[in-house]
């Protein structure tokens, strides 16, 4: 969908470029250490948290393909999205555990819990998760910039351009200089998400002319044929279980400066964007209503949220759309640089080539090992043809992978043997499976991944008692950081225990949660747990109601 950008659309763009980098590294002053290079010393405030959770999980093909669904099959496609809106209120239970590990990496956990070898393993697939998944958003924020551009500047030019743009604040600025820039460019995502909406509606009649002119079937709600109740179901598993062994939460979420913040960012920073998500399918809904009035009928599904810019939006307002774009993938990729070099440093340099080095060295290690494996996705996303079928795999690997995450924090007798069982396990049989029904490997079907999950965790539970468990010397300083609530002294820098009654954590006692002792003791454990977990809930009404709501308005 081509788009002639005005004088005043550069000035935006490059107006947004320049002061985006000015943030970072006005920011990156701070950074003195690897603590505040890889973790922001865990002091970030409950706003950073939600900017992380809700910039780093945000990309811009998400409202492209989502208008297009919407395009082509009505506004229940809105389920594509709303798929991981039942995990959202877990977030909140999840949060915590990420700061209380006490670590670095994930990679680190891993070691901790399982050994060198599992440590080893993680390292190897969070390697390759930060660098088919750069490869993959950059590809495609390059290609949807360039059409936006009406091909003034080629797909490539773009990813090296947004590449060196958030490059310069990360390598200086660190995961303080990300977070700080992604909660920046949170507003731009939101604007992403509602600018075509009041242009969009004062051109067809408001929420009247969409009832009016589209048969009601369009506007429903009902989950269309290929997303049902079992496909969400299993959705919403496999985005629970893999969210955990995601190579960049820990450092997205378990940075605030005490559990509060870590349990809001992470699930009200992913509520923001199912709420965005609304605006996205509005989106589809209003070029369809523009093209029945005309008779038209897009070539490409995906071309919708591209109609609807080029139709709705006015000089400036088409840059502001573009460095929207932009911020969309630019924050996440910075987070990501930034992990990947965490990554490196602390579980592959430090451990194996350079362990007794100055905390001067890491941190320069981290910065240039992080530009490396930003380079290597930008090399992948730009040679090869792959990128998205390589990205579907990491995205698979990461839920099999969480199976044994899952299993090290909730189940003491979890072990190393068991662990490599349940990702062997799972995996060769969901490739098979796939394989089988399909002919290729890459392809998510939820009853495959239904199977292939069930045997991951019977995997790990079997393999685990007919194998030697952990030592107590690994598992007793392990599970004493999950039980000990702490949260950052900002008089002092250091980390102060909180003792305080209802602070325990259901994922970590999952399978010692003392319901024989009553559930006034369960309630008083767990309570913050549970009363988050409860109206996390009630939100997740709220916002089907307001999805379903919004369409009765004027």
């Amino acid at each position: 969908m081509e788009i002639q950008l005005h004088p005043l659309d550069w000035v935006v763009i490059a107006v947004y470029s320049v002061g985006i980098v000015a943030v970072g590294l006005y920011v990156a002053r701070r950074v003195k250490q690897t603590s505040d290079y890889f973790l922001g010393r865990r002091g970030f405030n409950v706003w950073l948290i939600i900017g992380q959770a809700f910039g780093v999980g945000t990309h811009a093909e998400m409202p492209v393909s989502l208008a297009g669904a919407v395009y082509q099959s009505g506004y229940s496609a809105i389920w594509y999205q709303w798929k991981n809106l039942f995990i959202t209120p877990f977030y909140w239970i999840l949060g915590p555990m990420f700061r209380r590990v006490g670590r670095t990496t994930i990679g680190e956990v891993y070691e901790d819990r399982y050994g060198n070898f599992m440590g080893g393993v993680y390292t190897i697939f969070a390697l390759a998760f930060f660098t088919f998944s750069m490869g993959a958003m950059l590809k495609g924020a390059g290609k949807l910039v360039s059409a936006a551009s009406g091909g003034t500047v080629s797909p490539n030019t773009v990813v090296l351009v947004m590449t060196v743009t958030f490059l310069l604040y990360s390598f200086v600025g660190g995961l303080v200089a990300a977070a700080y820039t992604d909660f920046v460019q949170s507003f731009f995502i939101i604007a992403l998400s509602f600018l075509l909406i009041p242009l969009g509606l004062s051109r067809v009649g408001g929420f009247s002319g969409i009832r009016e002119t589209l048969d009601p079937a369009m506007l429903s709600m009902v989950t269309p044929g290929d997303v049902g109740v079992f496909t969400i179901l299993m959705l919403t598993i496999n985005g629970l279980v893999g969210i955990v062994a995601q190579p960049h939460m820990l450092a997205a979420i378990g940075t605030g400066k005490d559990e509060r913040s870590c349990r809001i960012g992470m699930a009200y920073g992913n509520f923001v964007k199912r709420f965005c998500t609304v605006g996205w399918a509005l989106v589809g809904l209003i070029v369809v209503v523009m093209l029945a009035d005309t008779g038209g009928v897009l070539a490409d599904r995906e071309d919708a949220f591209g109609f609807a810019t080029k139709e709705l939006l006015f000089p400036g307002a088409v840059g502001l759309m573009i460095a929207c774009v932009l911020a969309a993938n630019m924050s996440t990729c910075s987070a990501f640089t930034v992990d990947g070099g965490a990554l490196f440093t602390q579980n592959f340099y430090r451990r194996y080539l350079a362990p007794d080095k100055s905390d001067r060295h890491y941190l320069m290690v981290g910065r240039f090992s992080g530009v490396t494996v930003t380079t290597l996705g930008v090399i992948f996303g730009l040679l090869f043809e792959i990128v998205l079928e390589a990205f579907l795999f990491t995205e698979t690997m990461a839920a099999f992978m969480g199976i044994s995450m899952f299993g090290a924090i909730s189940w003491r007798r979890a072990n190393r043997y068991g662990a490599f069982a349940s990702l062997v396990t799972s995996s060769l049989l969901f490739f098979y499976l796939t394989y089988e029904e399909y002919g290729v490997l890459l392809r998510w079907e939820a009853a495959n991944f239904g199977y292939s999950l069930l045997l991951g965790f019977v995997s790990l539970a079997v393999v685990s008692w007919l194998t030697p468990p952990e030592s107590k010397e690994r598992l007793d300083p392990f599970y004493k950081r999950l039980n000990t609530h702490k949260q950052l002294d900002e008089e002092t820098g250091e980390e102060v225990v909180v003792d305080e009654p209802g602070h325990d954590l259901l994922v970590a006692h999952l399978f010692d949660l003392e319901l024989s002792k009553g559930l006034g003791r369960f309630y008083r454990r767990f309570r913050v747990d549970i009363n988050g977990l409860v109206f996390a809930f009630g939100v997740v009404v709220i916002i089907i109601a307001l999805g379903r709501g919004i369409l009765l308005l004027p």
